[in-house]
């Protein structure tokens, strides 16, 4: 079942930020908004088998932008993704056991970042941050 305010205020997102609402993309945000676990686009469309892989494809890609859904780098190089809780910059703190992902934020570790790439005269176009180990309960049964 889809958390519905978690669709509401992503549609508010949307239609504040000038994008129409349209079934596919709704559809989307429904799918996303069930799941309790982060996805990858292919376990995304497979769940919407009415909607074309590649409007689920942009329909992410439109929704990272909006801070709607994170991508999340794993440590074996796969992508998933998942709601953004914070709507906003964050991190991630990612179980190599269980594979919980925990946002954070850090603008003393965002500020760093940004003075390192200064200090280089590097152009800083964004950032992210994965940190990988076990979470707490996955500490726990071992």
């Amino acid at each position: 079942m889809a958390d519905v305010s978690t669709t509401e205020e992503s549609t508010e997102r949307l239609e504040d930020t000038g994008y129409r609402l349209t079934a596919p993309r709704r559809a989307v945000l429904d799918a996303i908004a069930g799941s309790n676990r982060p996805f990858t686009i292919e376990e995304l469309s497979e769940r919407l088998p009415d909607i074309g892989r590649a409007t689920v494809f942009r329909t992410i890609k439109l929704l990272q932008e909006l801070d709607i859904v994170c991508r999340v780098p794993l440590e074996d190089g796969g992508i998933r993704y998942e709601r953004s809780r914070s709507g906003r910059h964050h991190h991630h703190l990612i179980c190599s056991e269980c594979g919980s992902v925990t946002e954070f934020s850090d603008p003393t570790l965002d500020e760093a970042i940004e003075q390192n790439a200064e200090t280089a005269s590097f152009e800083l176009d964004g950032h992210s941050a994965e940190l990988y180990g076990r979470c707490a309960p996955c500490q726990r049964l071992s």
